[in-house]
């Protein structure tokens, strides 16, 4: 099948993806999964997944590049078996593990979108800053479940502050971060004071761990080891065994959820009024769309908006609103407040 022959890409707007996902028939499956291998043509590669994965319905994000893919995805379920086989006529992607969602409360996406990047996750590396090919060693969840017990073993949450803030593995460092890149240099510079026996690092799925094992092992930190499949395949491998969940509260993933519940532990507050909450949102003001936990009571009394400002700009008319865009500015003021509200445990 020849790509030039289709749209290449998405032709709807938000709006009408959004009902058009509403008004189907069937269920989706939510899934994620990822790869470093060697992709020649990461144009061709992303054209050709467009052409294969438009056909199947199959909406989602995902990344492409030389160094491999990224993706988070969602399947209609009466295709699935379609998606695995063609997926797996790509010798790249043979074989591929599919990390399953833990709930499917919504759409988890409304469209296809497959970008090419210069890397399947943004750290700032260079080639001679890791060796792909020597990463931390893979622990079953089971095993990283009996591992966090050990002495002297220091757990890292590989993610970024927003994310760890609604939920964490209990006694992990979740460095005050908000990328990746900042992060790296950050946990080096930690483990090399601690010089810990044992280095667990966790994430999502796993492909942060890939590239941060990788990168403090080049650093001389030998003893790292990872969490094969991420928080996601742990959640349902311990609900599987009926074994109570060392990680407590929520999983952030990266997608129109949200959030999926792993525990009924809320660890975090309203960014607002400070109450148990762990409810993620974005600022209705579009020009501001900061993303911080913001309770019921508050979505109310605030419209869903981070302040009183961005309240008033939200009940604007668009015309006034399109005005205000092309000068605005987002304050760095709201976020230093909701850094402030982090959970005491998750300090460094």
């Amino acid at each position: 099948m020849n790509p030039n022959s289709h749209h290449l890409r998405n032709q709807i707007n938000r709006e009408l993806a959004a009902k058009l996902v509403q008004e189907e028939s069937f269920a989706r499956k939510t899934v994620s999964f990822y790869r470093y291998v060697e992709i020649e043509d990461p144009k061709a590669m992303r054209d050709q997944l467009f052409v294969e994965w438009s056909e199947l319905k199959v909406f989602g994000r995902i990344y492409v590049a030389k160094e491999g893919i990224n993706a988070q995805l969602n399947v209609p379920e009466p295709n699935w078996d379609k998606f695995v086989e063609k997926l797996s006529t790509h010798p790249e992607f043979a074989d591929m593990p599919f990390k399953i969602a833990l709930e499917e409360k919504a759409p988890s996406f409304i469209k296809l979108t497959i970008k090419v990047k210069q890397q399947i996750v943004a750290d700032g590396l260079t080639p001679d800053d890791y060796d792909i090919s020597n990463v931390g060693t893979h622990l079953e969840p089971e095993d990283f479940h009996a591992a966090l017990e050990d002495d002297d073993v220091v757990v890292v949450d590989m993610r970024n502050q927003y994310e760890s803030e609604i939920g964490h593995f209990e006694g992990a460092v979740c460095p005050d971060v908000d990328t990746f890149k900042e992060q790296l240099p950050m946990v080096k510079e930690m483990l090399e004071k601690k010089k810990p026996k044992k280095v667990l690092l966790y994430c999502t799925g796993g492909i942060r761990c890939e590239k941060a094992s990788a990168y403090l092992k080049h650093n001389g930190i030998d003893n790292v080891y990872q969490l094969k499949g991420g928080i996601i395949r742990y959640a349902e491998e311990m609900e599987k065994r009926g074994v109570e969940s060392k990680f407590k509260g929520k999983n952030f993933v990266f997608d129109e959820r949200r959030a999926e519940r792993v525990t009924d532990d809320v660890l975090s507050s309203c960014h607002q009024c400070e109450h148990p909450s762990d409810e993620h949102t974005n600022c209705k003001n579009e020009m501001c769309n900061l993303l911080f936990i913001q309770c019921g009571a508050c979505a109310t009394q605030w419209d869903g908006c981070c302040s009183e400002d961005c309240k008033k700009i939200a009940q604007l008319p668009d015309e006034e609103r399109r005005e205000l865009r092309k000068n605005w500015q987002r304050s760095s003021t709201f976020k230093r407040y909701r850094r402030s509200l982090r959970p005491k445990e998750c300090l460094t």
